[in-house]
């Protein structure tokens, strides 16, 4: 049976692996970012127990560079993975974008640092890496990220430094190189001509900084928000040439705007000829009640009158029967009193 050649381009290496987890548990894990060709652990031929780290083979690169930005520093078993490209894809990427990041405060892990610095461009290696005390496992107040593009590093220099992370002025600047050159940090333009010139990298790096996509050019530097009052729209035609008409418009001119502009403080448009100015939208609900109410308290006014005036009519006439029954009594009295005496 021949043996499988591995995509060396569409492979991960998953570190920090816990001692329980199995390819099987692999796969389930990788398989929902997008098909899975193969899944390795190496392992010991006498014990059969594996070094902590596997490998994982997609179908496609760009099913794999998805996994690796999705699975990073997943904790399984209550140990965060490292997902990174495997072989000679890890050893191009190092191109010496390496950080350091100073005065950590004790609560910021490698998580809070992934989470933090991966926004300006892709992380590799084995980091972030917080040091820490050999006995205690106290951190020691500084960490590394390492990233595959001076680009990224350069933009998280500009956009981290002296920005706190847990009530801390954080320094991020560029680590110190390990080759034996006492006193020189990477980010040299050495390390800048020999990363432009390596084939297996982009030259353009896409970022994923404050919640939008933007590419990053070759110098660092992120390109310029468009002139106010633009809105984002596209720049006008050279010369000033108008642009032509949407179709649907029969090659039309549409009319020019309104002397003044229709900005903030344009004066509005005079009222028509023999008319009132439009009632502004919202007005002529208000108005309709305010009219309801003045008639429904005019016929209550009305109705109260013609029920007060009745009863006052009433009380009258009532009164005017008993004064003239009174008046007819009081004079036949009389009459009678004349004819006795």
């Amino acid at each position: 049976m021949a043996q499988h050649e591995r995509n060396q381009d569409a492979t991960l290496y998953v570190g920090d692996l816990a001692d329980t987890v199995s390819e099987e548990m692999l796969w389930e894990l990788f398989v929902q970012c997008g098909p899975v060709v193969n899944v390795f652990i190496p392992r010991d031929k006498v014990t059969n127990s594996h070094s902590g780290f596997g490998f994982v083979e997609f179908r496609t690169e760009s099913d794999a560079e998805y996994a690796m930005k999705i699975m990073n520093r997943i904790t399984l078993y209550d140990r965060p993975l490292r997902v990174n490209m495997s072989g000679s894809d890890k050893r191009a990427a190092d191109v010496g974008a390496n950080l350091y990041i100073g005065n950590l405060d004790p609560q910021v892990d490698e998580q809070l640092l992934y989470e933090t610095f991966s926004a300006f461009g892709n992380i590799i290696g084995n980091t972030p890496k917080v040091m820490r005390e050999a006995e205690t496992g106290e951190s020691k107040g500084f960490g590394f990220v390492n990233y595959d593009a001076f680009e990224a590093s350069d933009l998280a220099i500009q956009a981290m430094n002296g920005q706190f992370l847990c009530g801390r002025s954080v320094t991020v600047q560029y680590a110190y190189k390990k080759d034996g050159t006492r006193g020189e940090r990477h980010g040299t333009d050495a390390e800048r001509s020999l990363a432009a010139a390596n084939p297996l990298r982009q030259h353009t790096q896409a970022v994923y900084a404050g919640g939008r996509h933007s590419t990053v050019s070759g110098n660092g530097a992120a390109p310029p928000p468009p002139p106010p009052g633009m809105g984002g729209a596209p720049p006008p035609p050279p010369g000033g040439v108008p642009p032509p008409p949407p179709p649907g418009m029969g090659g039309a001119v549409p009319p020019p705007p309104p002397p003044g502009g229709a900005g903030p403080g344009a004066v509005p448009p005079p009222p028509p000829p023999g008319g009132a100015a439009p009632m502004p939208p919202g007005k002529s609900t208000l108005v309709a009640l305010v009219h309801s109410a003045i008639h429904i308290a005019l016929w209550n006014m009305l109705i109260f009158f013609v029920y007060f005036h009745r009863r006052w009519n009433g009380s009258n006439a009532r009164v005017s029967s008993r004064v003239s029954h009174f008046s007819a009594r009081h004079s036949t009295a009389l009459e009678l009193s004349a004819i006795v005496s």
